[in-house]
């Protein structure tokens, strides 16, 4: 028999990841990612070898959605933009669900496989282009 009281209980890691990301959301509120200097950690991919992974921008992008400018978030990452955000809620959806009733699905391979082609033409691409 399920309760309320063991949904609630299962409730705890994504209550967790809603927590820090509203943390993360507050700081990206108040610190600009555009401004030298700022305390945001820089990405390690682009340090080392001078060129865009497939999440780089990410961080601006939440920054300028966070402040409304979605114009400015697809120019900043406009694939994770159009396709990474949805593809983020609806995995935080299905698992919370599943967390909820007890239940326990996997994601199909198929969008594993997609996000990993994407994700390699994307950062082909953007640093062919000079995106």
């Amino acid at each position: 028999m399920r309760t309320l009281k063991g949904s609630l209980a299962r409730m705890w890691a994504p209550f967790g990841v809603l927590a820090l990301g509203g943390a993360g959301a507050v700081l990206l509120l108040f610190v600009d990612p555009n401004q030298p200097g700022n305390l945001l950690p820089k990405c390690p991919i682009k340090w080392l070898t001078g060129f865009n992974c497939p999440g780089c921008g990410a961080t601006r992008m939440v920054h300028a959605l966070l402040h409304g400018d979605v114009v400015g978030a697809f120019h900043y990452n406009a694939v994770l933009l159009v396709l990474g955000v949805p593809l983020f809620l609806w995995l935080f959806g299905r698992w919370t669900h599943d967390r909820w009733t007890g239940e326990r699905r996997s994601v199909p391979k198929s969008v594993g496989f997609a996000v990993l082609v994407v994700a390699a033409v994307w950062g082909v691409g953007r640093n062919l282009v000079g995106i």
